[in-house]
């Protein structure tokens, strides 16, 4: 195959040119990172699961009327998508308290929030993502207050249907992080969903143990992070074809 024009690198993805205009591959690497960039390696084999699991939750997601960019899996580590406009806010979806919202507010981690709370963070490494509200995001033209009722919208019918297919699984889906773009057909636009949905952007734990399966492992130094990843795609009963082995590490994007 000839290589592809590479249109942006980020740090769990690459995007390449799609073979067809309105359409871009996303490549799905290795590279981890948590803090911004602060801290760096290599997760093997997680691109493999991050596209098959991902794959798995936006054609689930389509399947209840949630617009997505995804149109199809190419193979081990690349799935086809929409070309969007991508809106740039971080939605987070909080069912319990964790992370970063422990530390804000002193809350013990594992609290059971009363209802689900959605909050929004400014896409910008530079200013550390901050933490933004709806009133910025009108002022600055972001999104606009119908756009914003779609996200909401889309955010809170997400969170309602991740939850209890995690549970399904013996799985708490504690929290997680979307984003949106808006897919132009002519003159007309809609607010799809877009990026990704894996272990790499939600929290994850074990609905017994409470155990990690998810980023944290890497982020906290807690040890077997692949086999967390490995875990939550077993149970979703979507491990790869060809398992675990140096292709999920070396297969390139050419």
């Amino acid at each position: 195959m000839a290589r592809r024009r590479q249109i942006y690198e980020g740090k769990a993805k690459i995007l390449f040119e799609g073979p067809e205009p309105g359409t871009i591959v996303q490549y799905f690497k290795d590279d981890a990172t948590a803090g911004n960039g602060a801290k760096s390696g290599v997760i093997t084999g997680k691109g493999v699961l991050n596209n098959r699991i991902s794959e798995f939750l936006m054609l689930k997601l389509r399947d209840i009327g949630i617009p997505t960019h995804f149109i199809k899996r190419l193979n081990m580590r690349e799935q086809l998508v929409r070309a969007v406009e991508i809106i740039p806010l971080e939605v987070v979806v909080r069912n319990v308290a964790a992370g970063s919202l422990s530390k804000r507010f002193g809350i013990e981690e594992g609290t059971r929030l009363p209802r689900p709370l959605v909050e929004f963070y400014y896409k910008n490494d530079a200013l550390n993502d901050p933490m933004v509200s709806e009133e910025h995001i009108t002022a600055f033209n972001w999104a606009c207050a119908h756009d914003l009722d779609d996200i909401c919208g889309y955010a809170v019918r997400v969170n309602d249907f991740l939850c209890g297919l995690f549970a399904g699984v013996g799985i708490t889906l504690v929290d997680f992080k979307l984003e949106f773009g808006r897919l132009w057909d002519n003159d007309e636009m809609r607010i799809v969903l877009a990026d990704e949905i894996s272990p790499d952007n939600c929290r994850l734990w074990d609905a017994r143990t409470n155990e990690k399966l998810d980023k944290d492992r890497f982020r906290r130094d807690m040890g077997r992070v692949e086999e967390a990843y490995q875990e939550v795609a077993r149970r979703l009963g979507i491990l790869p074809e060809t398992g675990y082995g140096e292709n999920m590490a070396t297969e390139n994007h050419a």
